[in-house]
């Protein structure tokens, strides 16, 4: 599903920010990225989504070559991606079903399609009852559960979640993470960007460690040490 291959990300002359990274992930996989900040989590998730091309080496994302990929060509990638931000990015104006319509209408989804499908995946992250209230009504968790529905409503093969609970309490971090091992479930493979320690050790996942550009440790059912 990824494979990336010394894959160098160089600003200008400084050290790399990731520096002859090789990593593999499967197909239904549930991998944690982990290291402290500037350790290259936050570039290694850019070039996946293609925000950021690499230096050099290869980064091939369900059968894409992401270097031989022509720029008009991207949008359409990225569509074949869900990503999933610290900050929710919840669209304020709208409520909770037009903020997950909204994935769909982008992509030039029927309306009878969107009426199906959007109250399906509000179902899945348990808010089907909170389709009309505004992000301002919800609590964080809530709010990152819509935000979990809008990337997970085009039926992405892959999840990228980037510090997905970086500002919630434990016990709704918990929550979020056991949702998206539900969605890990249903096959989609799911990649988590996270300082979150506890977390980490609790899931018993793969669990890749990096520190300055570099991959130091990568264990199935691993643990976060610094």
């Amino acid at each position: 599903m990824i494979d990336m291959v010394d894959v160098c990300k160089s600003y200008g002359k400084a050290q790399p920010a990731v520096n002859r990274l090789n990593l593999h992930i499967e197909k239904g996989e549930f991998v944690f990225i982990v290291g402290s900040s500037g350790s290259g989590k936050s570039t290694l998730l850019k070039l996946l989504m293609k925000e950021l091309d690499a230096t050099s080496g290869s980064i091939m994302v369900n059968g894409q070559k992401l270097e031989e990929m022509k720029r008009r060509k991207v949008a359409k990638y990225r569509r074949t991606l869900g990503v999933v931000f610290q900050d929710f990015r919840l669209l304020k104006d709208r409520n909770v079903y037009e903020n997950v319509a909204f994935a769909q209408r982008v992509i030039g989804r029927p309306t009878r399609v969107i009426r199906k499908r959007v109250p399906e995946m509000l179902t899945v992250v348990g808010l089907a009852e909170k389709y009309k209230s505004r992000p301002k009504e919800l609590s964080g968790g809530e709010q990152q559960r819509v935000a979990l529905a809008r990337a997970l409503v085009n039926q992405p093969d892959i999840l990228l979640a980037d510090e997905p609970t970086g500002n919630l309490d434990p016990q709704t971090a918990l929550e979020i993470m056991q949702l998206l091992e539900e969605i890990n479930a249903r096959g989609t493979t799911v990649l988590v960007v996270t300082h979150n320690k506890e977390i980490v050790n609790a899931m018993k996942k793969r669990v890749v460690a990096m520190r300055r550009g570099v991959i130091i440790s990568d264990e199935q059912e691993g643990e976060y040490h610094d």
